[in-house]
């Protein structure tokens, strides 16, 4: 496969709010956006998206995975952003659409299908720098996708920042390609200076998350991260891999995490840690940089706790296993 979203079904969903009402849905040509050049998106970063999958069981049958907590998310980011309010209803069909009009497409275990919903602003105003569009566009993009750890199943270093965030705080809720933007900078400078895949947000030591994913810490049976304010975003994996260790028996604790705890339980053996997120479900640390120090992650490989749980979310989107909590949408 290309590199993880890269490539694109032809055709999309799409629906324009005029600033009285929604049009309804349309499948377009995915390269046949128009925008004035003056669309408010543009200039003032109006714009927000989600990032779900839908999955093709054994019987041939497509399945998309959580996508009501998805558009939900979509609705409450639109909503932060001041966007006009989003239809649930009518994103709803836009997603099942798209995917019922490219099932043929959907690719097989150990791959998927992405699904990119996005709202935008679109009035075309550049005066309108503290105010909100009134009309907007949301459309809905497809990517294939094969399996995100084909190249080897590899434990990631995070550079620990201690000082800087990843977003203001107010917006740590908002899934926005700003907030993205902003995590960009000190990403390749960790890469450059410390061969860093990610960095872990830790603003006056408290352990928030990276630059795009939330971050869990295993010890033993128990998965301790980070409770959920506003200065951070709601992880729908992360709330998925957190119902599913309360299930297998795991205790779960969502709390504030210091750095100096980090550090504390990551010097002991059998310690995991892991970044949660739509493309790799669990992807496992095994190394942190802090002050210029590589600190091991208990054995700094692979966890197998991290293994289970993951297998146990990608089971149950791929229909190995039963779904027991109504997470799958039937197209």
């Amino acid at each position: 496969m290309a590199a993880f979203g890269s490539v694109f079904m032809p055709e999309m969903a799409i629906s324009w709010f005029d600033g009285e009402q929604w049009s309804g849905t349309d499948v377009v040509p995915s390269n046949s956006l128009q925008l004035h050049p003056g669309a408010h998106v543009l200039h003032y970063s109006s714009t927000c998206f989600e990032g779900l999958k839908a999955f093709r069981h054994e019987d041939g049958s497509i399945k998309i995975f959580r996508m009501d907590r998805n558009i939900a998310r979509l609705a409450q980011s639109s909503q932060l952003l001041s966007l006009p309010e989003v239809d649930k209803d009518l994103l709803a069909d836009m997603i099942k659409t798209i995917v019922a009009r490219f099932a043929a497409d959907v690719p097989a275990r150990p791959g998927s299908m992405y699904i990119r919903p996005t709202h935008i602003g679109t009035e075309a105003a550049v005066g309108k720098a503290a105010a909100p569009s009134l009309s907007s566009c949301m459309y809905v993009l497809l990517s294939p996708v094969g399996d995100y750890f084909a190249g080897g199943d590899r434990a990631l270093r995070l550079l620990v920042d201690d000082e800087g965030m990843r977003c203001p705080p107010h917006m740590g809720m908002v899934k926005s390609g700003g907030n993205y933007a902003g995590a960009l900078m000190p990403t390749l400078k960790a890469k450059a200076e410390y061969k860093a895949d990610q960095v872990l947000f830790c603003p006056n030591g408290d352990v928030q998350e990276t630059g795009a994913a939330n971050f869990l810490l295993i010890d033993g049976d128990e998965i301790i991260t980070k409770a959920l304010d506003s200065s951070f975003l709601h992880g729908v994996t992360r709330d998925s891999i957190l119902t599913l260790a309360r299930d297998l028996g795991m205790k779960v604790s969502e709390r504030e995490l210091s750095v100096d705890e980090l550090l504390e339980r990551a010097a002991k053996p059998g310690t995991e840690a892991a970044l949660s997120g739509t493309a790799a479900v669990l992807a496992p640390v095994g190394t942190l940089i802090h002050h210029g120090k590589d600190i091991a992650i208990g054995s700094g490989g692979v966890g197998s706790t991290t293994v289970k749980l993951r297998k146990a979310l990608n089971d149950l989107q791929w229909g190995v296993s039963e779904d027991k909590f109504g997470w799958l949408t039937s197209i």
